[in-house]
């Protein structure tokens, strides 16, 4: 119940119990706290470079060879729905989520697709919209001693802005960036390492000077932008160095390593358990690159598709099965949302470059993944034509993809943000797509 339904309902004053034997206290009480509303979190397998949908999701066997590639078509536990042969894992717990087969994007270029993906809204280079982790760490405060936002790995295309940082909301929002290799032996984030000769307490008085200064500076300087923003790196900075809960999320060590070993020892795997681990602290959202070669793109595959996918599927299908059986047995799958994308596509034709057969860039139809978080699974949305090339049925923009996860996660899509004097939504278009929920 809101407070307008108890207003209606004749609860008129401060004490006044409504028929339903709720006072106005516990109304406001509940609407705080999110209005016995779950409290979603999001795991984002960003498959960077644009995976090809034909060689995982949706096949197409009966296309002429240069179309079809070299895999099959494989049962999953879902009657009537194939995935690749080279996906058998995933095969088996299709029941836990579902298929997008007809996404198209704004672009097929990398590093615009990113930021698109990640967005929702079109690049735009003076005001940037965010990403769907910072619009969630502004609109939901978060409540652990850690951060609300994390990115594994170093996303950004050198042309042009970091894909899912806070954009015209302000650095404050950008996600905590950790580019080690977490399957590396010596992993660990400093951050969280206080100086040797600074113990807690003497961290903790700092603490308190800091919000005393905060509090004196807020009075003169209200106006000052750069101050508010420094203002908040500093607190976090020093709320994560006295955070044991922060320090332990990200040591993997911790984990069993039978754990470990079904996860993946790799980048991948290991940024996969890494994630949950995140999750479970705490943290709200959780971006990783999905892939293990080596430089940025690695699912880009203009030459030698085969052998690249030969070595890749089998490291997506291991890690994405793994978090997902391992969310599902520690009950946290309901409350986590697990997304796996690319930016775009490959070329339903496979091209006939020197190096070796590949599948170039395509926007017009791909596919993506979407499980747990609430969203109703084992279902596929939309289809492609014959060939895999454009949606034939159910069009899913990526604009109705984030508004699909703002749905998810309690966000508002037309809340308004005063960005160098405009007046911005933070998903101006996109519907949700309501067959999920």
């Amino acid at each position: 119940m809101n407070r307008r339904d108890f207003f209606k309902m004749g609860g008129l004053s401060i004490g006044a119990i409504s028929p339903l034997g709720l006072s106005l206290p516990d109304v406001l009480a509940n609407e705080a706290a999110g209005g016995g509303r779950k409290q979603i979190n999001v795991i984002f397998m960003f498959l960077q470079g644009g995976a090809s949908h034909i060689d995982m999701y949706d096949m197409k066997p009966n296309a002429p060879a240069e179309i079809r590639g070299k895999y099959n078509p494989a049962p999953t536990n879902i009657p009537g729905l194939h995935l690749s042969d080279q996906l058998p894992r995933l095969c088996k717990c299709a029941d836990k989520f579902s298929l997008i087969r007809s996404m198209h994007s704004y672009t097929s270029k990398h590093g615009e697709g990113d930021v698109d993906i990640m967005c929702g809204s079109p690049r735009d280079k003076n005001l940037q919209a965010p990403g769907i982790g910072a619009v969630l760490s502004m609109q939901q405060a978060q409540q652990a001693p850690v951060p609300p936002f994390v990115h594994l790995g170093d996303m950004k295309h050198p042309a042009h802005s970091a894909p899912g940082y806070g954009g015209y909301l302000g650095r404050a929002y950008d996600p905590f960036l950790i580019k080690q290799d977490p399957n590396a032996v010596d992993f660990s984030i400093k951050t969280f390492d206080a100086a040797e000769d600074v113990n807690p307490d003497r961290l903790a008085g700092r603490k308190n000077l800091l919000q005393s200064l905060d509090r004196y500076q807020a009075d003169r300087e209200k106006q000052l932008e750069f101050a508010r923003v420094q203002d908040k790196f500093t607190e976090q900075a020093l709320s994560l160095s006295t955070s044991r809960k922060a320090k332990e999320a990200f040591d993997l060590s911790k984990e069993p390593a039978k754990l470990r070993d079904a996860y993946g020892r790799n980048r991948v795997g290991q940024g996969m358990l890494l994630a949950r681990r995140l999750v479970e602290a705490g943290v709200r959202f959780v971006t990783i690159q999905g892939y293990v070669d080596t430089g940025i793109y690695a699912w880009d595959h203009h030459w030698g598709i085969f052998p690249h996918l030969d070595q890749q599927l089998p490291i997506y299908d291991n890690s994405y099965s793994a978090l997902l059986n391992d969310l599902d047995e520690r009950g946290m799958l309901d409350t986590t949302l697990v997304i796996t994308a690319g930016e775009f596509g490959r070329t339903p034709k496979i091209n006939k470059n020197k190096r070796g057969p590949g599948r170039d860039h395509w926007s017009n139809c791909f596919s993506l993944t979407m499980g747990g978080g609430g969203v109703k699974t084992g279902r596929v949305i939309g289809a492609s034509d014959k060939h895999g090339a454009v949606p034939t049925d159910r069009p899913v923009s990526i604009a109705d993809f984030a508004a699909t996860v703002y749905h998810a996660l309690g966000l508002d899509p037309k809340a308004e943000f005063t960005a160098q004097g405009r007046q911005m939504a933070m998903l101006p278009e996109g519907s949700v797509v309501r067959e999920l929920f």
